[in-house]
């Protein structure tokens, strides 16, 4: 039996002015460093590519059959209730056999206020 092939797709809330996106561009990067080209993926849920099913294709097109969607947002919020779960059912009807699961927001793991405040203490 093989092992399921997984991928982490990054979603960021995207922006029309492109340098907005490079930071996210630059995690991307050095995520694929640790987990692999076809390990990890960025999207963007409205101004800015790809979007979520474009980067799920990508996957699928690698040989991915798991995905999970780190938010890269600070709360959970109305995107992960209202605009998130359509774009996770379009990904599902175009590829009904890959498991998907949403994860909670970037901002509300406790790793992140950590570094946040050494961050802020460090500037104080």
């Amino acid at each position: 039996m093989t092992a399921k092939k997984s991928a982490l797709i990054l979603m960021a809330h995207g922006s029309k002015d492109p340098r907005w996106c490079e930071p996210f561009q630059r995690l991307e990067g050095q995520l694929k460093k640790t987990l692999g080209q076809d390990g990890v993926y960025l999207s963007y849920m409205e101004f800015a590519e790809p979007t979520l099913l474009n980067a799920a294709e990508s996957a699928v097109k690698a040989g991915v059959s798991q995905i999970k969607i780190l938010p890269l947002f600070m709360a959970g919020g109305a995107h992960l209730v209202q605009d998130i779960p359509p774009l996770v059912d379009q990904i599902k009807k175009a590829f009904p056999a890959l498991d998907i699961e949403t994860l909670g927001p970037v901002g509300e793991q406790p790793r992140f206020a950590d570094l946040i405040c050494q961050i802020a203490v460090e500037a104080a």
